[in-house]
């Protein structure tokens, strides 16, 4: 959810955390993307995030795999101060979300969420 626009406006589901990122709300080098994928007319979608610092572990990284080790290096990537988590149903496949609103083939499997969480 770090799109800039869409359809011309600036705040729309899509957006919330560029916006975040934009008003200095995000410590940028503790915010980490998992499972991210979709459709995309960007050569390199993900390049406003990394240039923010946020770690982007795209689907084809976790695919077909534990996601526990991901997890433990999120940890400590995290440290011991406070946190704040949010899970994007989108991040999971829609074949087993299907009532999402923007579904993406090759998301998440429900023990890969287990995993995260």
């Amino acid at each position: 959810d770090t799109g800039d626009t869409a359809l011309g406006q600036r705040i729309y589901h899509g957006s919330p955390f560029r916006r975040c990122a934009e008003e200095g709300l995000l410590d940028c080098g503790r915010v980490v993307q998992i499972g991210i994928r979709g459709s995309s007319y960007d050569p390199d979608p993900h390049k406003y995030c990394r240039e923010q610092g946020f770690r982007v572990v795209p689907a084809e990284e976790c695919w077909m795999k534990s996601l526990e080790p991901l997890m433990r290096e999120v940890r400590a990537q995290m440290g011991e101060r406070p946190m704040y988590i949010s899970f994007d149903i989108d991040g999971l496949d829609p074949a087993y979300a299907p009532g999402t609103g923007t579904p993406e083939i090759a998301g998440l499997t429900p023990a890969q969420v287990r995993d995260t969480l």
